[in-house]
C-alpha cells in the first residue's frame, strides 16, 4: 500500500510579509499611496481631531482616505467589507499600514467629512486620469453607480 506524507490543512502558518512590497510599482495601489502621502494637502482633515493633550490617539485620515479610496475603486462601498478588507487584502493591508480600523470608525469619518472627501477624490481622479491609470468607466464615491460614456456621438 502507498504511503504519502501526512498534510494538516488546520495548522496555523507563520508567514513573513513586507507590506511595502505589497504595493507594486506602477499600480493604482502606489499612486494613491503617493498622492494621499504627499502630493494631496489633506490638512483640512485635521481640524476635525482635538486630542493633542488627552484622548486615544486616533487613526490618521490619511490612511482612512487610502482604505477608502482604494476600496471605493474597487466598488467596495460600505464600511464594514472595508474593515474586513484591512483584514484579508493584502493591497488594503499595505495601503492602511497595518492598521484594522473599526467599521464604525470608516462609517463615521465618511459621514463627517464627505464633502471634503469629494475634493480629495476628484484630486486623484484627475491624476489617476492623467497617468491613464483608470478607463472612466464607472467611479463613483456616493454609491450611485452611473455608466460613463465620453464619446461626442449621441
Amino acid at each position: 500500500m502507498a504511503r504519502y506524507k501526512e498534510t494538516n490543512i488546520g495548522q496555523g502558518q507563520f508567514i513573513e510579509v513586507d507590506l511595502q512590497r505589497q504595493i507594486l510599482p506602477g499600480s493604482y495601489e502606489e499612486t494613491l499611496q503617493y498622492l494621499i502621502d504627499q502630493k494631496i494637502d489633506i490638512s483640512k482633515f485635521d481640524v476635525d481631531y482635538h486630542n493633542d493633550i488627552t484622548g486615544a490617539p486616533a487613526i490618521s485620515p490619511r490612511v482612512l482616505l487610502k482604505i477608502i479610496l482604494y476600496c471605493y475603486s474597487r466598488g467596495v462601498i460600505t464600511s464594514r467589507p472595508m474593515a474586513k478588507a484591512c483584514t484579508e487584502n493584502m493591497s488594503v493591508k499595505a495601503l492602511a499600514e497595518d492598521i484594522e480600523p473599526h467599521f464604525s470608525v470608516i462609517a463615521e469619518f465618511i459621514s463627517k467629512n464627505s464633502e471634503k472627501m469629494k475634493d480629495v477624490f476628484t484630486q486623484v481622479l484627475l491624476y489617476c486620469s492623467e497617468l491613464d491609470l483608470i478607463k472612466g468607466d464607472l467611479f463613483a464615491i456616493d454609491g450611485c453607480k452611473l455608466p460613463s460614456n465620453a464619446s461626442f456621438g449621441l
